[in-house]
């Protein structure tokens, strides 16, 4: 992988996606790259709480138009949330965000108008997140409103990426010509909603205390739930069965996400994996939020154990090469989740 750029910050800010990156044929590994490093940057900048929202917002608009293209000066942004950064790795992202986008801007046409597009999407989404949930602790704790607005919300900040990741591999792999590109699409967004859908789940916690509720606010009102009442044991029980639903939703979404995975022509086994691993780990985290007695008052985030992912990434190197086989293994750890 060319340069510490792509390579050890990549892998710095993202462990998890890393692994899938870097199996990845040569080809698709920079776009790919570069789109995740810059929306990564973009989630810090939003994620910067000592910054003003609205100044925020801003940077958030600065890098939405470099992104695509125009001619603005990204320094401005690196200078004022680089260096309040606690993590070293992403102080770094953002110093560098210029050169992330130089690379952008020497990719070949079509992958540059994939990457560009993607990151509009992603960055659209977190300025959305930004405006709709004003407040940064409990005190100014509110709800998104409809289980519509959620999906909305995740398909901007994680579904979008299922198209971008198949037109990207239709593109450079031939044994993929002839996939037909909507339908993959489509079901890629699936891909990315099971994903968030999962992080919405396992940080249900945390949000609340910075602010952000997920669970919708017309679905808590109908079991005579507020978000507020979520910061209290008996609210968190009571809002129970809307949590096993959106679980049962993301269940959803990750079966058609194991479609889209088995598709895949098996001499593509390096896409396989890159699809395969991050399901199961998401399919795992899900079974752990079942088993953990209070998921929305947890004291600690809910992570499946590293020996537990490397399990998970050892037998699929045996079983990617068979569907019976691969989709044998998603059932063994589907089955441990009790909606």
């Amino acid at each position: 992988m060319a340069g510490d750029l792509l390579g050890s910050l990549l892998r710095q800010v993202s462990r998890s996606f890393y692994l899938s990156l870097a199996v990845l044929p040569r080809s698709l590994r920079e776009p790919i790259g570069l789109a995740y490093l810059l929306a990564r940057a973009a989630d810090t900048i939003a994620d910067t709480r000592l910054i003003p929202r609205d100044d925020r917002l801003g940077h958030l608009e600065t890098l939405r138009r470099a992104g695509a293209g125009e001619l603005v000066d990204v320094r401005t942004l690196a200078r004022a949330c680089a260096p309040l950064q606690t993590h070293a790795a992403e102080r770094r992202l953002l110093e560098r965000v210029g050169e992330a986008l130089a690379r952008i801007e020497a990719l070949p046409p079509a992958d540059r108008h994939e990457v560009r597009a993607v990151l509009a999407t992603l960055t659209s989404g977190m300025i959305f997140d930004l405006t709709r949930f004003p407040g940064e602790d409990t005190k100014g704790l509110v709800a998104i409103e409809t289980l519509e607005d959620l999906d909305h919300y995740v398909y901007l900040v994680a579904g979008c990426v299922g198209p971008f990741w198949t037109a990207l591999h239709i593109a450079h792999r031939p044994r993929l010509s002839d996939w037909p590109l909507r339908e993959m699409s489509e079901q890629g967004v699936s891909f990315g909603k099971a994903l968030q859908l999962t992080n919405v789940l396992r940080d249900v916690p945390g949000d609340l205390a910075h602010g952000r509720c997920y669970l919708p606010a017309r679905e808590l009102a109908a079991l005579g739930l507020g978000p507020r009442d979520l910061l209290e044991p008996a609210g968190a029980v009571r809002a129970r069965p809307l949590y096993r639903r959106l679980l049962g939703l993301a269940l959803e979404h990750y079966n058609v996400a194991w479609d889209y995975t088995l598709a895949i022509p098996r001499l593509e086994w390096r896409m396989r994996l890159a699809c395969a691993w991050p399901l199961l780990i998401g399919l795992a985290t899900l079974a752990a939020l079942t088993a953990h007695p209070n998921p929305l008052g947890a004291t600690a985030p809910i992570k499946i154990p590293r020996r537990a992912v490397r399990a998970l990434l050892a037998r699929s190197a045996f079983t990617v090469w068979s569907n019976r086989a691969l989709d044998a293994h998603a059932a063994r750890v589907r089955a441990t989740i009790a909606v």
